[in-house]
């Protein structure tokens, strides 16, 4: 457990909604609850207020940019932020703030530590070059064994220095107890245009999250099936009209119009979980973790999600959900099926276990307690290679 009074520098691009973002502001809680200080080096966003109510302090900083001149100008406002407020240990989440980070904490002879929150494509040289600061940390952070398979692969990096802490789930937040039935049915009947289960699949609205290809898995049912089913996709374009455009196209093509819902941006997904029968991940990319599929899975509800990435740590097949093949409509139809025919007593046994496997592995709790203690691990070879 971290020292009471250490004062620990996260660097992240911005304090908008995302993986990163939300775990930087799990380790700022978990610092300051340990009686240190939590410090952000950011261009700040809509989670600024979130920040400062967990005791956290942002220092506003244009650590987004890629310009090569400001990443070495960020270098230098880092070390000042070091020395002046005594900064024991920086953590990058991001590759850009990550170089500013990494050249500071050898000016100031810091202890650093780095989180792969992705797996970074690219190939090329120069890119393998500009990704590589990600595994440069004294310490460097996995979020999954995926992720950390990606590590091994593509740098050689000793195993010693390479810990794997996966996501975590706010389990005070994410609790069936807690939430409002008015409010549960309410978001149900809103979503529900017919049909006896609500399905849900939230996610941005872009390709690599499936929504094109679950819709071709909803035509290839049988009428009777599309019968019993209402399908939500919640989430917004971000600007992706082109996307959108398609996927209203497809609803009309395979004439989905009275099954499928395009909901927009939710913010409140506890209650959307728990007015979910089953939750659809059915990315065609690997997600590095897999939000959706571990949040859903704490809320008692089972997942349908692609067999790849990080979703294959989190879900186990025929006991908490399906893993189905990425990117065939065909086989996540079938999943879907599975679920339609489930008895009501084993679909009750899958949700208990779907909970159970998340309370048992996948906490916010347990990745703050591990990423406190890489940081004391940090610190400690840091010392002893100042002796």
């Amino acid at each position: 457990m971290v020292k009471p009074g250490l004062t620990v520098l996260q660097v992240i691009p911005e304090l908008d909604a995302g993986g990163a973002e939300r775990t930087t502001l799990e380790i700022v809680e978990a610092v300051t609850t340990a009686n240190g200080r939590a410090l952000v080096a950011s261009q700040g966003g809509r989670l600024e207020s979130e920040l400062e109510k967990l005791g956290g302090e942002l220092f506003r900083l244009p650590v987004k940019s890629k310009s090569p001149f400001t990443l070495w100008k960020n270098r230098s406002r880092l070390i000042d932020i070091i020395r002046s407020e005594q900064v024991d240990l920086i953590h990058a989440r991001s590759r850009a703030p990550a170089w500013s980070a990494l050249w500071a904490a050898r000016a100031t002879n810091t202890p650093f530590v780095t989180t792969y929150h992705g797996s970074y494509g690219g190939k090329s040289a120069p890119k393998k070059l500009y990704n590589s600061v990600m595994a440069r940390g004294d310490l460097v952070i996995a979020n999954s064994e995926f992720i950390a398979a990606h590590i091994r692969e593509t740098y050689p990096l000793p195993e010693e220095r390479l810990v794997t802490i996966p996501r975590g789930v706010d389990t005070r937040q994410f609790d069936p107890s807690q939430l409002d039935p008015s409010r549960t049915q309410d978001l149900r009947k809103s979503l529900q245009s017919a049909g006896r289960y609500l399905l849900t699949l939230p996610a941005r609205l872009t390709e690599w999250k499936g929504q094109r290809l679950l819709l071709e898995a909803l035509a290839q049912l049988s009428s009777d099936e599309q019968t019993l089913l209402s399908v939500a996709l919640i989430g917004d374009a971000q600007g992706r009209t082109g996307y959108l455009d398609a996927l209203e196209s497809d609803i009309k093509r395979l004439h989905l119009d009275e099954l499928v819902k395009i909901s927009g941006h939710y913010s409140d997904m506890p209650h959307l979980y728990a007015a979910s029968d089953l939750v659809l991940a059915p990315s065609v990319r690997p997600e590095a973790f897999g939000r959706v599929a571990v949040e859903a899975q704490v809320m008692g509800k089972p997942v349908i999600a692609s067999n790849h990435g990080g979703q294959r740590e989190t879900v186990r097949h025929g006991e908490t959900g399906w893993l189905v093949e990425p990117g065939n409509a065909h086989a996540l139809a079938d999943a879907i099926r599975s679920f339609l025919h489930q008895p009501d007593t084993q679909r009750l046994h899958m949700a208990e276990t779907a909970r159970a496997n998340v309370l048992e592995h996948f906490t916010t709790a347990a990745l703050q307690e591990k990423t406190l203690d890489v940081y004391d691990r940090a610190i400690s070879l840091k010392a002893r290679a100042s002796d």
